[in-house]
């Protein structure tokens, strides 16, 4: 099975979970980085605006929309949306003359997102199905682009990144949570399915992220780290993943982060198109 199919799998499974019995999907045991990763990054007042099943599916790793300035009137798009937690949050922040999208390529996440925002009341909301390697929006549509713990979910990374570009409008704001690696990490890790899945295994280490969004043109780039898992909360999914979590420690401490991704799409700009002239001083390839 490839890389993703086995994520639309694992995340079309957790989203009937959550639709069928209500628990929480970090205890769903296809997802194995739940916790501590995904745990206490939405304060109760937060939680207490959307439907319950919004918060149970939340599996991200931050929260970033409490970490970007959003206006009223402007358009956001979130990739990966998943159950719509950080969709529906940044619908009433961004007011009814905004709107907010959503992007998830699992119909069984869509579904459960498209009935929180039912029970939210929410107009301004509109979910896609689609892929974030090909996100289903016209070019300098979006103010803002978050995403939650989704893009170290993809192999394309570039590409991500660079339709996150062409979407946005000049000057427009690149700010998800995702997490990050520092440093050189063991490939048994890397090779490991599950926890590719699990979102620890795809992450970028943390100056290869920086250097492919200055490769799709993004400037103003900021990682602002806001936690860090230490050997212990990984020794449960490690061990379940058959790695020897003592013998790997040395190599693993501390390495794993939680990371808010800024960057900027330049006022003036025609770089980061398909067939746009080179105006920057390192022309971006085509998309592949």
């Amino acid at each position: 099975m490839d890389t993703q199919s086995a994520i639309r799998e694992k995340y079309g499974s957790i989203a009937q979970s959550v639709t069928t019995t209500g628990s929480q999907a970090c205890c769903d045991p296809a997802l194995r980085c739940c916790d501590p990763i995904t745990k206490d990054l939405y304060s109760s007042s937060e939680q207490g605006t959307l439907p319950e099943k919004a918060v149970l599916a939340s599996l991200g790793c931050g929260n970033p929309t409490a970490l970007i300035d959003l206006k009223p009137g402007e358009t956001v798009l979130d990739l990966g949306s998943g159950g719509g937690i950080d969709v529906l949050l940044s619908a009433k922040r961004v007011g009814p003359t905004g709107k907010a999208y959503g992007l998830d390529m699992t119909d069984e996440m869509l579904t459960l997102a498209r009935e929180n925002q039912r029970q939210a009341g929410v107009a301004n909301v509109e979910f896609l199905k689609g892929e974030i390697e090909n996100i289903p929006l016209p070019d300098n549509s979006v103010d803002v682009i978050i995403s939650n713990c989704v893009i170290n979910l993809s192999t394309n990374k570039d590409r991500v990144l660079r339709e996150a570009f062409r979407v946005l409008r000049p000057g427009g704001r690149f700010a998800v949570s995702d997490v990050v690696v520092r440093g050189e990490v063991p490939e048994s890790v890397r090779k490991s399915m599950l926890l590719w899945v699990g979102c620890i295994a795809g992450a970028l280490e943390e100056q290869e992220y920086r250097a492919k969004l200055q490769s799709a043109c993004f400037e103003n780039i900021d990682l602002e780290i806001t936690r860090t898992y230490n050997i212990e909360d990984a020794r449960h999914f490690l061990t379940e993943a058959g790695i020897n979590v003592d013998e790997i420690a040395p190599q693993v401490e501390g390495k794993f982060v939680s990371a808010f991704v800024r960057a900027t799409k330049p006022q003036q700009s025609c770089c980061g198109t398909i067939n746009g002239p080179a105006c920057c001083a390192s022309t971006p390839p085509s998309l592949p």
